[in-house]
Order: C-alpha cells, then sequence, then structure tokens
C-alpha cells in the first residue's frame, strides 16, 4: 500500500479539542457541509503513540482493557487499558522478517489474529514477510509466512516466541500487493487475504511482472496468490480444508481458495451483527477503490474488471467496450457493493476520496447509537506525498436486499467535519466492545516513530 515517503507528522500529544488548529480541511463535501456536520459528537482520543506503523489492533478477550497493536515493522506491542505501552514487546519478530525499506513499504508484520479460545488455548496466529526460502523460484522477493504462536503464562501478558509453529508459507514474487490480513470467522475458520503479487497491472509480460501468469495471478486458481483463503487451524497437520471451501477436493483449484479476483486486499472483517458479512476492501489500480462482500467461491474479477467495470492492462484508464462479465468457468463476476474513483491518476478529482482504501468494520458498539450497522473504513490519504487520510462511513442496506449498493460520505468528527486529518490512515481496529480505533502514521514509512493509534470517543 504504502505509496511514498512523506515528511509530514502526525499529531502531537494534545487534547482533542485543541487538535483543529493543526489540521487543513479541505472539502470533499457541498460547501455547507462543515456547517451541517459541525454537531457531531465524534472525537478522536490519543490512545498510544511511539509506533513505526501500526497496522493491526485486536483486543484481549479477558475485561482487562488491554490491547495489542502490531506494527509492521515487526513487533507486537502491550497497551494498557490506560494506554501505556508494555517496557518489552509482546512478541518480537523482526528477526525472522525480511529487510525492510526505509521508504515506502508492503512488507512486515501484516496480520495478526486470536483463537476463538484464545483464553483457555492462548493460540494466536501472524502473518509476516519472510526471507525468500530456498525452495521458492528464483530471483523472487520473499516469502509470505502464517504461523501460530501462544503465549507465556497466563495473564497473556507475554507470547513465547519458541512455540511457533509454521502452516503455510507462500512464496510472493514482488514486495508489494501482498495483504496478509486475518480474522476468524463466526464458523471458527481462520479467514486469511493475499494480493495479487504486485508488479502493475498483474501482468506477466513485463521485467517487474516476474510471477505473474499472462491470465493474471487473480483469476488463476493453482496459486493463492489474489485470493481469500479459508483454513480450519484445529484439525489437520499443519492445518484442514474446511469441507464446503468451493475447491476443497483440489481437482479445479487449490483447496485453501474461499474466494478470488482481488488485486491488493488491504481490509478484512466480518460484522458481529446482521447476517455477519465477511467485508473486504480492496485497493485498485489506476480508477477505482472498492468494498466487497465475499461469498463462498465468489469472483471478484480482478484483473478482468476493476469496479463495476472492465480492466484492460494495456489501457488502465479506460474501461474496454468488451469487457468481459463472467470468468473461465462461464459464472458472473461478484460485483463491489461499493466504489469511488481514486485520486492516482486522475489530479484532485471531487468525486474521489483518496488513493488507496483502507479497510473497517460495521460498528457494534454502544458509544455511537447513529453508527450502528454502518460500515466505518477509511481512505489511506489524498495525496500520495502529504498525509490526509479520510474516515468514511457507508450505510448498508437492510437485510433482505442482497444485490443492494451501498452508499458513503467522509465520516464527521466534531473537530474535522469532513473527516480529513493529517495522517495516513494505515488501519482501523476495533476491541472487544465493538468500540474502533484509528492506527494513524505521521510518515510514509515503517521506520520512523510517527505511529499512533487513537479512539473515536463520545465528545
Amino acid at each position: 500500500m504504502n505509496p511514498v515517503r512523506s515528511h509530514s507528522g502526525l499529531f502531537p500529544s494534545i487534547p482533542a479539542g485543541a487538535l483543529a488548529a493543526l489540521f487543513v480541511i479541505n472539502s470533499l463535501q457541498p460547501a455547507n457541509a462543515a456547517e451541517t456536520n459541525g454537531g457531531s459528537n465524534i472525537g478522536l482520543k490519543l490512545i498510544a503513540e511511539g509506533f513505526n506503523a501500526p497496522a493491526v489492533l485486536v483486543s484481549i478477550p479477558d475485561g482487562s482493557g488491554r490491547l495489542l497493536v502490531a506494527d509492521q515493522s515487526g513487533t507486537i506491542q502491550l497497551i494498557s487499558r490506560d494506554g501505556k505501552k508494555a517496557e518489552q514487546p509482546f512478541l518480537d519478530l523482526r528477526g525472522k522478517i525480511v529487510e525492510l525499506g526505509k521508504g515506502m513499504e508492503e512488507r512486515g508484520l501484516l496480520g495478526l489474529a486470536l483463537h476463538p479460545q484464545f483464553k483457555s488455548n492462548h493460540k494466536f496466529y501472524a502473518v509476516y514477510s519472510a526471507a525468500l526460502r530456498t525452495n521458492a523460484p528464483p530471483k523472487w522477493d520473499h516469502t509470505e509466512r502464517l504461523s501460530e504462536f501462544k503465549t507465556r503464562g497466563d495473564d497473556f501478558s507475554a507470547a513465547d516466541p519458541g512455540s511457533e509453529r509454521v502452516l503455510l508459507e507462500i512464496d510472493e514474487p514482488d514486495w508489494n500487493h501482498n495483504s496478509g490480513r486475518i480474522v476468524f470467522g463466526p464458523d471458527g475458520y481462520l479467514y486469511w487475504t493475499v494480493g495479487d503479487g504486485g508488479a502493475f497491472n498483474d501482468v506477466g509480460d513485463v521485467p517487474r511482472g516476474r510471477g505473474h501468469p499472462p491470465e493474471g495471478n487473480g483469476q488463476k486458481l493453482d496459486t493463492l496468490l489474489g485470493k481469500v483463503l479459508r483454513l480450519d487451524v484445529d484439525h489437520g497437520t499443519p492445518y484442514g480444508i474446511p469441507r464446503d471451501n468451493p475447491y476443497a477436493d483440489g481437482k479445479k483449484g487449490l483447496p485453501e481458495i474461499y474466494a478470488y479476483g482481488l488485486r491488493n486486499p488491504w481490509g478484512i472483517s466480518f460484522d458481529r451483527g446482521g447476517k455477519h458479512d465477511l467485508i473486504v476492501t480492496d485497493v485498485g489500480q489506476d480508477r477505482w477503490e472498492e468494498i466487497n462482500v465475499i461469498v463462498n467461491g465468489g469472483n471478484y474479477g480482478w484483473r478482468l474488471r476493476e469496479g463495476f467495470e472492465g480492466f484492460d492492462p494495456k489501457d488502465p484508464l479506460h474501461a474496454p467496450t468488451n469487457a468481459a462479465t463472467v470468468g473461465a468457468d462461464g459464472k458472473p463476476f461478484v460485483d463491489p457493493v461499493f466504489v469511488y474513483k481514486t485520486l492516482r491518476g486522475r489530479g484532485t478529482d471531487p468525486n474521489s476520496y483518496g488513493v488507496t482504501i483502507t479497510g473497517g468494520y460495521v460498528y457494534r458498539g454502544k458509544a455511537f447509537p447513529s453508527l450502528v450497522g454502518k460500515y466505518v473504513f477509511a481512505d489511506w490519504s489524498r495525496s500520495m506525498a502529504i498525509p490526509e487520510g479520510t474516515l468514511l462511513v457507508a450505510t448498508v442496506p437492510p437485510q433482505g436486499s442482497d444485490h443492494a449498493r451501498w452508499t458513503a460520505q467522509p465520516l464527521a468528527l466534531r473537530d474535522f467535519p469532513n473527516g480529513r486529518i493529517k495522517s495516513f490512515i494505515w488501519a482501523l481496529g476495533e476491541d472487544d466492545d465493538g468500540e474502533l480505533y484509528v492506527l494513524a502514521n505521521g510518515m510514509n514509512s515503517v521506520s520512523a516513530t510517527r505511529g499512533k493509534v487513537f479512539k473515536l470517543v463520545p465528545q
């Protein structure tokens, strides 16, 4: 994701009410929107700071209010209820992660999820970018690794590095489009998003495109790149395959595949209520950012489609007139539920929210009744170089309207009515109470220490 390095900083540690003076708010809404939204009671409260690039936040389910924050640079930090970081990392994987660059970087510690029975079995799972394994294709970049760990002791204050059990490794041809997000579903299975392997347009006929077949990884069913995977981590060696995975028998596709046709899915979450939808945001190429509701066996179109339109890798800025509407199996593509124009390659289009969609959550907390049932997400920044992330909220159609498209607008904050904050928004997080957090960074880098964690709170 992280397009380029930026020299700008993030918020200083001051009360939320004083933050407004530090921001330049450029409207994404009509001129009177600021006045309309000026009464918002949603504020940002600084929880913790000093991270390199906070990428994932999960809540320890023991009633303590403690949080685990995975930093893309390779550590997992334990945060107390009052925001104090433990003196030592909960887990330090920096020695196992491929050497990271000082500027833009999509490798590192990418995913973290606690087992549904974490309180009793102490198991959790991490995805990280390891050095290229010896049996990988030559000249590829690295290997994406899914591992199981256990905590040391009963207070969940530290992990046992020696408990690592490697479940699955995926060789990556390039440094970008890794994704690596993981989450457990209500069925108890582990879901893992994997990007298409990098390169422009998922194309294999250019020097940068090593590891990209003619049809692209997104549509190819004998690779795990460009997919949503679904694993049973409680059975099998090193894992099992759920019986209703679409290719569980391995005859027409790899058995781990749950859905496919994705480019660079940067966010994954299950709705805690409603129909418990699995929601994945997918970063587009040059035209569209999209939100998808993932279904078993669904083909989301990349690289034959982007957004609601066809995609031509030879002319990525224009939709082809004879675009495919079905995959190689003859089944129709699954459309996104919401798209918006990306600003990459578009200058300052007023109908865009930014350059890279950042995944979020359907809000099921208690602090903001007006948000319940709505999907809160973000765009990483309005600019490729300057931190100008935007918080957004999408209205999800009621149950029974399965094919209805969502609508979205900037999330009005008390001090920032257009939802725009002077920060790159790396990710959103959710605690056990269903309350939401903003994982922000003042630089497009995983090596500085301008990363901070904020909580959405009533004001």
